[in-house]
């Protein structure tokens, strides 16, 4: 199902926009003895123009829901270093991008959530003069999480339904600094917005290395826009609206989009088997800088050059050294680190690829087995279950100290013991000292090897008993004293 727009204007008004230079027409002031014929045209272009931009809005918002979810999530105190659990309500922006109600939004917008409504955009839209200026509400239905990728920070999402409008994606080789763009969403809950600016840089990474690249627009963009589209003339999805640089917390006119060619792939894999697969060699690349390349001796100044090689890895066993400078992977030239580690994303895994590379100034070629990379988890992993996790009489989740999870976190003391998540204040002891990471060891002397045995010990205390409790905290044993809530 594709979207129509019943609007005789329609590709003329598009045409117009496309072809004209925003910002000519918005200079062009006619001067003193100018034809009243040339002003009025000058006009019908403004007029035009304005058309165009109606009629897409018309055409997008169809497609574009609120997300609103609850539950629980950790906020981090920045001034404490350690996590909270609190309730959360939040709410964002998605984007329809099938008929069948497969939706796309951004990981951030889902996180933490135990329930997740989506609101669409009421069917129809009034004309002029008929009915009220404000829009009905559209329909509330439950979604499903299908799947998230925390590296492009996007999530897709399902509902019961069928024959939706929906959106497709650009082609982003299409795209060019300057060009319009218009953002679509719910900013700080204000449903069915649109705000129009212009591409800014087709592609902008935010940190050295980082695998995530952005487009960034002046687009209004402020909080509650996440998720939603960044859309062309044309209608078409050219990103998904992730985050803003500001020193207000409100729209600064720097934002940023996880453009469509990788919404697309996230979108694609999600849907096909709930996860994203990436390809890896088991390798850490980097680009190579004139500093580092002086100062290591390398024959080229730009590049890229392999930090790591992990042991056993299919790199390793095909050869490739620390220090090594690739030059092309399956021929094809390799500039930066991120180039080559996103190029690796994509190859099948279980092939080959073929590494052009150099080592003491001789060029070489090895083939390289493609494995799935493996997830990227943190030490405790997903946030634990409440009802099988939580500890009210200390305050805190907690998770049983494992032989994983002790390799994990590294140089412990203690081989058993029990390892806080997350701080429960608001469901237990708001008073707790604890910390994220700290491994409780004993209770007023008392060993505890497991979650079960810590419970069992707090439970069989009466409110306000002092409990001493043994804690290493960032490899140190300390004594902490508090009372049960």
């Amino acid at each position: 199902m594709t979207l129509t727009i019943a609007a005789p204007h329609w590709r003329a008004a598009l045409s117009v926009l496309a072809s004209l230079s925003l910002l000519s027409v918005l200079m062009f002031c006619p001067g003193p003895g100018r034809a009243d014929e040339d002003s009025e045209a000058a006009l019908r272009r403004l007029q035009d123009l304005s058309l165009a931009v109606e009629a897409l809005a018309r055409k997008v918002n169809p497609a574009v829901v609120e997300i609103m979810v609850s539950g629980y999530g950790v906020s981090v105190d920045r001034k404490a270093a350690s996590g909270r659990i609190a309730k959360k309500v939040a709410g964002g922006s998605g984007v329809l991008l099938d008929s069948e109600g497969y939706i796309v939004t951004n990981a951030h917008v889902i996180e933490g959530a135990e329930d997740i409504l989506v609101r669409l955009t009421p069917p129809g839209m009034k004309s002029p003069g008929q009915g009220s200026i404000l829009g009905s509400s559209g329909d509330m239905l439950p979604a499903t999480l299908l799947g998230q990728d925390a590296e492009t920070d996007l999530a897709v999402l399902k509902i019961d339904a069928s024959g939706l409008p929906y959106l497709e994606l650009a082609d982003i080789a299409e795209l060019r600094q300057g060009g319009l763009v218009f953002a679509f969403g719910s900013p700080l809950g204000l449903e069915n917005s649109v705000s129009m600016g212009v591409v800014s840089s087709v592609a902008r990474q935010l940190a050295p290395e980082a695998p995530m690249i952005y487009i960034q627009t002046d687009a209004a963009i402020n909080p509650g826009n996440s998720g939603g589209p960044l859309v062309d003339i044309y209608g078409r999805v050219v990103g998904i609206n992730t985050m803003i640089f500001s020193q207000s917390g409100g729209n600064e006119g720097i934002g940023f989009a996880a453009p469509s060619h990788i919404v697309e792939t996230v979108y694609g894999n999600i849907r096909e088997r709930g996860r994203v697969r990436r390809g890896f060699i088991g390798t850490s690349a980097q680009t190579i800088t004139p500093l580092m390349a002086r100062g290591l001796g390398l024959p080229v100044d730009e590049g890229v050059i392999l930090s790591d090689v992990s042991p056993g890895s299919p790199a390793a066993e095909a050869g490739l050294l620390v220090g090594d400078i690739v030059t092309r992977l399956d021929g094809r030239l390799m500039e930066n680190g991120r180039q080559l580690d996103v190029n690796l994303y994509f190859k099948e895994i279980g092939g080959t690829v073929n590494v052009g590379y150099l080592r003491d100034g001789e060029a070489r070629e090895t083939s390289v087995k493609v494995i799935e990379r493996p997830e990227t988890v943190s030490p405790l992993g997903e946030l634990p279950d409440l009802q099988t996790n939580l500890i009210p009489g200390l305050g805190v989740v907690a998770v049983t100290l494992t032989e994983d999870l002790a390799r994990r976190l590294k140089g412990l003391r203690g081989e058993s013991g029990v390892v806080v998540a997350a701080l429960a204040g608001a469901l237990g002891n708001a008073a707790t000292p604890l910390r994220s990471g700290d491994v409780i060891y004993a209770v007023n002397g008392a060993r505890v090897g497991s979650i079960e045995s810590l419970r069992a010990f707090v439970d069989g205390t009466v409110a306000g008993q002092p409990l001493v409790l043994q804690v290493e905290r960032q490899g140190r044993l300390i004594f902490m004293v508090m009372l049960k809530g």
